[in-house]
């Protein structure tokens, strides 16, 4: 028995449906998000969605290591300068149930762990302990377009249970646990209904 109530939400003017959790807003309701990009956000906590349609990277063909070189690209990218402070733990290769056979899609789990600021700073900003990224990548070669599904978890101080959380040892935490069934369930639900879209972006 799923533990989250899902809906299914049109993306990109419907050239998109997936399930996502029924307590998730749409942020592009409260402030400007680019117009390649979905970012949905957690009404009761600090986890978020976001689906990024952007132009493919790395050479044409596919395979496990071109395919994995475009994943770290674009986790880098994401990152930005903190790239020195992730650490990935796992990469899978990863079915989405309703696209069709034969699109490459990867997965993977990383955390980022802040800089030491000092802890008054940190205290004055909520800086996040460790934020966990679940990345999944879809390989559109044909579309020439990379789709990024990121969901955030930042992991506060006080919000989470710190002795539930200890990747090494396989222990995702309440939070990230969520996360892997959010994931789950847009595997199972990612659908394109108009794939003119990729033309557009």
């Amino acid at each position: 028995m799923p533990r989250h109530a899902f809906e299914s939400t049109p993306l990109f003017g419907g050239a998109i449906v997936v399930d996502l959790p029924s307590n998730f807003a749409d942020v592009s309701k409260l402030r400007q998000v680019p117009d390649n990009q979905e970012v949905y956000i957690d009404k009761d906590g600090f986890t978020s969605i976001i689906v990024d349609i952007t132009e493919r990277v790395g050479p044409a063909g596919g395979g496990l290591e071109k395919d994995g070189r475009a994943l770290t690209t674009h986790l880098e990218e994401l990152v930005g300068d903190d790239a020195d402070t992730v650490k990935v733990w796992n990469t899978t290769e990863t079915q989405l149930s309703l696209l069709p056979e034969g699109i490459p899609a990867y997965t993977l789990i990383a955390t980022q762990t802040p800089r030491a600021a000092s802890e008054e700073s940190r205290q004055r900003n909520a800086a996040p302990d460790f934020t966990a990224l679940i990345l999944t990548l879809v390989r559109l070669e044909k579309e020439n377009t990379d789709i990024l599904i990121t969901i955030n978890v930042p992991h506060i101080k006080g919000e989470y249970d710190e002795e539930d959380v200890d990747l090494a040892l396989g222990k995702q935490g309440e939070l990230i646990g969520d996360a892997v069934e959010y994931a789950a369930r847009i595997w199972e639900t990612f659908n394109v209904k108009d794939w003119n879209l990729f033309n557009e972006v």
